[in-house]
């Protein structure tokens, strides 16, 4: 359900009133809570289409700090808004620590101490987001490296780590060992250390608890949580991965009673090809999520699309049927909640064309409309990623430590790989018409 313009306005009117009058929204005030009824998504009694984007970085450009830019937030989101953008999968965790490529700031400081204002950067990008009647996907860890992320709970609790990309340990490696922290306690504690503090956090601008924020859609367990990378480490580590899914859930549960739980797994890219075991990893949360990424996944190529984004798109609608089938099994809803494609020539300057990119988001929007009429199993989607004003300064398009131009290219990436920018023309319509079909 999309609130009216009238209706955003009033309800932002009303909450800054209770605010300065000294009180926090009352729950009759505020909007409803996403919930799941069997393979739908609803909120206000009404279907919940999801038409929704990737902003990682919302927490980091909301802070009140050197690296936050609050103005940039509210511009983005407007700008979000404006293109009918309803939900935002947000990270709230990164952890500092000695990983090359890992973000800095993090939410916990490299001696595991709290940084109080990205707390606060999150507590106003969720304000942010409720005003405008979209809701989020906050995201409680990593498996992957630019947040720091499961490593680096590893780390903290063993002492040791492994860089993603190291020649010295080559994939699966990363993969496999990170994959260990499932069966370590002592780091799976800090990481539920992590997730009860925002459980029991309250809003600072809003007052609101975050157990009883309806801008909240889902709590996720991790981006892309993997229960290893090889045959072998994914057998053995089994029983503890589907442990650790369990569990948290039903911390998460005991602790925000009224919002929806998901894992934030890829799908079978994830366990090898394994749909059996993708669909014992989603038994205990509330819908399916998928992941896709066919440069990434080589099925394309980025200097050859032309010849290989037939084949490419042929393992794209296979890999989303599959889990169309994982989703009706468990009779849960499906959401492709990250997709993303390179520009042509796999350029990342916002001058470069997009027409396979086009091509592509086109195909993941076909395949969810398609399900919208026919009452099927896909909810939505989440383009990867938003980035919006952002242009790196940089002639080779890297991150460098210190940088503030946050974009949807996380810091490992090169800045412009898949991310939107504002002046992306053709990209936008895309978009656009994808929203007004889900209006329709």
């Amino acid at each position: 359900m999309k609130m009216t313009r009238r209706e955003g306005l009033a309800g932002s009117a009303a909450g800054a009133l209770a605010l300065a009058a000294g009180h926090t929204a009352s729950a009759s005030s505020l909007p409803a809570f996403v919930t799941r009824e069997g393979t739908k998504l609803m909120r206000g009694g009404k279907p919940y289409r999801i038409t929704g984007a990737n902003l990682w970085y919302a927490a980091w450009l909301g802070a009140d700090a050197d690296y936050g830019d609050r103005a940039r937030l509210v511009r983005e989101l407007d700008r979000l808004h404006a293109l009918g953008i309803n939900n935002l999968r947000i990270m709230a965790a990164a952890e500092e620590g000695p990983l090359r490529n890992s973000i800095k700031p993090g939410f916990t400081c490299a001696d595991g101490s709290a940084n109080a204002p990205l707390f606060e950067g999150l507590d106003f990008a969720l304000a942010e987001i409720a005003k405008r009647g979209m809701t989020a996907v906050v995201v409680l860890s990593n498996f992957w490296e630019w947040s720091g992320g499961l490593q680096t709970l590893l780390y903290r609790a063993a002492g040791s780590y492994i860089d993603m990309g190291d020649p010295a340990h080559p994939w699966p490696a990363f993969a496999d060992a990170t994959a260990k922290v499932y069966a370590n306690a002592q780091a799976i504690a800090l990481y539920r250390d992590h997730v009860r503090s925002l459980l029991a956090r309250r809003n600072t601008i809003t007052g609101i608890a975050y157990a009883e924020d309806p801008a909240i859609m889902a709590w996720q367990l991790a981006n892309e949580p993997r229960p290893g990378g090889s045959d072998a480490a994914i057998a053995t580590g089994r029983a503890a991965y589907l442990t650790w899914i369990a569990d948290t859930a039903a911390l998460i549960r005991a602790g925000a009673p009224r919002h929806l739980v998901s894992l934030g797994q890829e799908g079978t890219q994830a366990t090898n090809g394994d749909a059996a075991l993708v669909a014992d990893a989603h038994r205990d949360v509330d819908y399916v999520t998928a992941h896709i990424w066919p440069l990434n996944w080589s099925w394309v190529k980025g200097d050859d699309l032309a010849g290989t984004w037939p084949e490419g798109r042929r393992k794209v609608e296979a890999y989303i049927a599959a889990h169309v089938a994982v989703a009706e099994q468990l009779g849960k809803p499906l959401l492709i909640e990250e997709f993303g494609f390179p520009r042509d020539g796999e350029a990342y300057a916002p001058s470069a064309t997009s027409a396979f990119r086009e091509q592509y988001y086109r195909l993941i929007y076909d395949a969810v409309e398609a399900s919208w009429v026919s009452g099927g199993v896909i909810n939505g989607s989440n383009f990867w990623a938003w980035n919006g004003e952002a242009r790196t300064p940089h002639a080779d398009a890297r991150f460098r430590d210190g940088d503030r131009a946050y974009m949807g290219d996380p810091p490992h990436e090169p800045q412009g790989w898949y991310g939107v920018f504002d002046s992306d023309a053709a990209m936008l319509e895309v978009i656009r018409a994808h929203v007004a079909r889900a209006a329709a």
